[in-house]
């Protein structure tokens, strides 16, 4: 029994690496890797924010991947450090070029590299949007996203947008998925093939107007009962 577990594991570790190694965005040549259970730890050192977000997305698109510890750090090169005022004041820039992002409402504190978003904006595509265009910026070592969503009048039948948004979407299998609401709150029950498909419901959830949070309980299974 332990002999099969540690080749599904060493099977799932390599299905990894060749994921990393067949995307050109990222260079994962000093990006280690290791797998128990489904768990994925990705340990090592990349030369900016934006490849470690790159190499967890691709990893979390792997068949068999149920969860991952990221433990890369971000080591930029000695002429891309830059102090954190320089970094709040490009992030600032960089926002409010972004098209669809309302800067006015958003605020940026930057400590050792970190960058903090705080404020308030209508949409969640707008609060990722922000996170994307800063994760760019270069001597940014992390990104919390604090920025909430401003209050948006709710449909009377929004658990049935939900589920007709979720039937819509090509990339989510929805008949394993059941939807419930808590006050604001879309609450995701049920099981989906993979942790890119969990993903994608829980996006689906984030465009119907009046939702404040997505509690995602979804469970990945590799083979879904049918």
């Amino acid at each position: 029994m332990d002999q099969d577990r540690k080749a599904r594991d060493d099977e799932l570790r390599q299905h990894v690496i060749d994921a990393m190694a067949a995307d050109p965005a990222v260079d994962a040549a000093h990006v280690g890797v290791s797998a128990r259970d489904g768990i994925v730890t990705l340990s090592g050192a990349v030369a900016n924010y934006t490849e470690k977000f790159d190499i967890e997305r691709i990893v979390r698109k792997v068949r068999g991947v149920h969860g991952i510890a990221q433990e890369i750090a971000v080591r930029h090169a000695a002429d891309k450090q830059l102090d954190d005022d320089q970094i709040a004041e490009r992030a600032l820039s960089i926002i409010k070029w972004s098209a669809g992002i309302p800067e006015d409402n958003i605020q940026v504190t930057v400590q050792h590299g970190w960058v903090t978003l705080d404020g308030q904006v209508p949409w969640h595509f707008q609060r990722m949007a922000a996170e994307m265009a800063v994760r760019k910026l270069s001597g940014v070592t992390g990104i919390t996203n604090h920025i909430e969503l401003q209050r948006r009048i709710r449909p009377d039948n929004v658990q049935h947008v939900i589920e007709a948004a979720l039937r819509r979407d090509a990339e989510v299998e929805a008949a394993g998925i059941h939807v419930t609401l808590r006050g604001d709150t879309a609450v995701l029950e049920g099981h989906v093939s993979t942790w890119h498909e969990k993903s994608a419901a829980e996006r689906a959830c984030w465009s119907v107007p009046g939702i404040q949070g997505v509690e995602n309980n979804l469970v990945i299974r590799a083979h879904p009962e049918v």
